[in-house]
């Protein structure tokens, strides 16, 4: 049922006053709160009203009103004020991310540091593939007669390389056609269709070639694999302690154990930019008293990155939700910017 205006400013009165102070609160500050002249009588009647709509609760301890999971959802959905990132707050985000990008895991362990301090919440940051990440360069540097360094280059710009030593003696010639095989062939496609691909050409080279080439397709997929595992990192778990929600030890033990023993079960984005899962929306009984927002980057090459913030139910949505988009679009930006990076030179000898 759509509410009127009066009692849509009161509930918005009710989430926004419980997010700053973490108190219930009662019919008169409420009154003294709304812009036109309303008595406390008229509230208490509409604080009812929305106390049988399910939108808002009454504690056993006070005679001041608090929130419902489903008072922030309406909150959130309709009557939010949409907040915009002050000219300080763009710029110390693009500070906190300006930095070289050297690794992945480094610009994403960085991250959620910077938006956990932002919003002094616990913060979680991964990548995910919106396909699989595939390979797509190789290049073989010649050490001996029976080992060479693979290195490799994955769509998300990353480069792996590693001593290989070959169960043959390799010339340059075999060298040279190993390497083409790999770049015609074993770029560009999955894990599956690269042991596909390696049955399906093994008739049509030598026995001492497919030996090479099996041997540096097993290392380039053992790599893809272990890069196609999504890593969740977690930041700021201890701004827990902070919060009066989580004074009691046994709850705030349940969550922290879950951040950081089950954090792979954290909600993940759908393909709208930004994702609020109040209390009971969130499916792990862990994070049933707690609010969750996420939001997604993109990285390139079919690659996204997801960025959250764990927090209570009466966490400040509108600030969090502006600059969890902010952040996401700083990562956005910065990733777009990227060159391709060039391959290791020769004298590059390990990962």
């Amino acid at each position: 049922m759509e509410l009127d205006p009066r009692k849509s400013r009161i509930l918005t009165c009710v989430v926004e006053s419980y997010i700053r102070t973490g108190e219930p609160i009662g019919s008169k500050m409420i009154a003294a709160m709304l812009e036109e002249t309303v008595s406390s009588a008229t509230v208490r009647n509409d604080l009812a009203y929305l106390s049988e709509q399910g939108y808002i609760e009454q504690p056993h301890t006070s005679a001041g009103r608090v929130p419902s999971p489903k008072g922030y959802r309406l909150y959130v959905n309709e009557l939010m004020e949409r907040q915009r990132l002050s000219l300080a707050e763009t710029e110390k985000i693009n500070q906190s991310l300006q930095m070289k990008m050297e690794e992945l895991d480094r610009v994403i362990s960085q991250a959620g540091r910077a938006v956990s301090s932002f919003v002094n919440y616990p913060a979680y940051v991964a990548t995910a593939g919106k396909g699989s990440i595939t390979a797509s360069r190789f290049d073989l540097l010649p050490v001996d007669e029976k080992s060479c360094i693979v290195v490799m280059m994955m769509g998300d710009n990353r480069v792996k390389s590693q001593l290989l030593r070959m169960q043959l003696k390799v010339d340059r010639d075999q060298m040279a056609a190993l390497v083409e095989l790999l770049n015609r062939h074993f770029t560009g496609i999955s894990i599956k269709e690269m042991n596909q691909k390696l049955m399906a050409i093994s008739q049509g080279i030598t026995p001492q070639l497919f030996l090479l080439l099996s041997q540096t397709v097993n290392y380039a997929v053992d790599v893809l694999e272990e890069s196609n595992h999504r890593e969740f990192i977690m930041a700021g778990t201890n701004q827990l302690l902070k919060l009066p929600e989580f004074r009691d030890a046994d709850k705030a033990h349940e969550l922290m154990s879950f951040l950081a023993d089950d954090k792979e079960k954290l909600p993940v984005p759908d393909e709208g930019p930004i994702k609020i899962l109040i209390g009971p929306e969130n499916v792990n009984d862990a994070l049933k008293d707690t609010s969750v927002v996420v939001a997604s980057y993109d990285i390139g090459d079919d690659m996204r990155g997801l960025i959250g913030v764990v927090g209570p139910t009466r966490m400040d949505y509108a600030t969090v939700a502006a600059r969890l988009t902010g952040f996401a679009d700083g990562l956005t930006r910065l990733f777009g910017k990227q060159e391709k990076q060039e391959l290791p030179p020769k004298e590059d000898t390990d990962t």
